[in-house]
């Protein structure tokens, strides 16, 4: 199913660049400030990253939602 390889591959992003990054840079005091950095970082992947998805074509999440996915043929 493509949605759970989608899924998948966010959640493998997510601990690549947000987890291992920020767990070796910051020390947590509560569960809060782990949110908090964490909402930081889903602003920027969903608003100022642009991706290279299945019908991204470098747009950015919030682009693709606002905007629409592109129409793709059947033929």
């Amino acid at each position: 199913m493509q949605s759970n390889g989608i899924l998948e591959r966010f959640r493998r992003t997510l601990l690549d660049e947000h987890f291992r990054v920020e767990g070796r840079r910051t020390w947590f005091e509560s569960i809060e400030e782990m949110q908090a950095v964490l909402n930081e970082y889903l602003e920027d992947y969903n608003t100022k990253r642009p991706h290279q998805g299945r019908g991204m074509n470098g747009r950015t999440p919030i682009h693709a939602v606002t905007e629409g996915m592109p129409k793709t043929s059947n033929t």
